[in-house]
């Protein structure tokens, strides 16, 4: 069985393509047989239109990646990525196009990490997405005082309630299995980073969700990376190296804060790592599920994902 949509090779989306293929002409025979209206023919036949302009969409996506190896802005000039060796970088919009294609909800996104040796839609291992929360100033007294078992029953409930939203919208069910690290805050140099296990739906195999926090200003620097559990020692062999390769620059790291004009964050340490249970399905992002919600896009009239590729594909409506 296939487990992402990501380890599809180029002959495997020609076999996906027919594949649909004859899905929807089962469907169209079966509709046929049942004396279907003219509506729900059209209907079906804009299916089978949507899903051939789906997959020009993807080829056209993968054709037009941008690649970095060098130095990055950060939300203009806040902060420096230095892409390490065996890396590579896209930026925000392309990002967020690819964590759409992967089953997530519209976010923005100041980038991502990817392994220089793979493409986006064929990783076998992780990525890492870059994006920045300006809540404040975040005071780190709590640190030294947090109950971590405590805290992962509340992030437990606070998952299963998001999950609910989630299904609603039409995505994945997801459930906070564990630590998959415990947090660890350097006070040095006010990097955070903890592991989480999800699990999406009803998969055999959960995702792992690392979380980096790098403290500034006026609020933070999120490095979320996606990959499977059987990652887990991997991410945690180079988590060195993103923790390194990105700083706030002058003026807007931790040290720079001023009491007299600086907002300060409604929350602490404990409230970073409890705050937002991230996520997004990723490299899990199931070829079958995938195409469940493919329909399901289609149902909701082109909400998401459809948007994004008539503002991908922008001004050649005419063509």
């Amino acid at each position: 069985m296939i487990n992402r949509i990501t380890m599809i090779t180029q002959p495997m989306k020609t076999i996906l393509i027919s594949v649909l293929s004859l899905v929807m002409m089962g469907a169209w025979t079966s509709a046929v047989a049942q004396e279907v209206t003219e509506e729900e023919a059209a209907a079906l036949d804009s299916m089978v239109q949507m899903q051939l302009m789906y997959q020009v969409f993807i080829d056209s996506f993968e054709k037009a990646l941008v690649f970095h190896t060098d130095t990055i802005d950060l939300n203009d000039g806040m902060a420096s990525l230095i892409v390490p060796e065996g890396y590579k970088y896209i930026n925000g919009e392309q990002t967020s196009m690819l964590l759409q294609i992967w089953g997530n909800p519209e976010s923005e996104s100041l980038g991502m990490l990817l392994l220089e040796s793979e493409d986006p839609m064929d990783s076998t291992s992780y990525v890492i997405e870059l994006s920045y929360e300006e809540e404040g100033y975040v005071d780190d007294e709590d640190a030294a005082d947090l109950d971590y078992d405590e805290l992962l029953e509340s992030m437990q409930a606070d998952a299963a309630e998001g999950s609910k939203l989630r299904v609603e919208m039409g995505y994945e069910s997801v459930e906070l299995v564990g630590w998959a690290s415990e947090p660890f805050y350097d006070a040095e140099n006010k990097k955070l980073h903890w592991a989480q296990e999800l699990k999406f739906g009803s998969s055999e195999s959960h995702t792992l969700n690392y979380n980096i926090r790098i403290l500034g200003r006026q609020g933070y620097l999120v490095m979320n990376v996606i990959a499977e559990m059987d990652q887990v020692e991997n991410v945690k062999a180079n988590a060195d190296q993103f923790l390194e390769s990105v700083t706030f620059n002058e003026g807007h790291q931790y040290d720079d804060f001023n009491p007299e004009i600086d907002k300060i964050a409604a929350v602490g340490i404990g409230g970073l790592i409890a705050g937002k249970v991230l996520a997004k399905a990723g490299l899990l992002a199931k070829l079958g599920v995938l195409l469940a919600k493919f329909w399901k896009l289609i149902l909701l009239g082109g909400a998401g994902l459809l948007a994004g590729i008539k503002k991908f594909f922008g001004g050649k409506e005419e063509a």
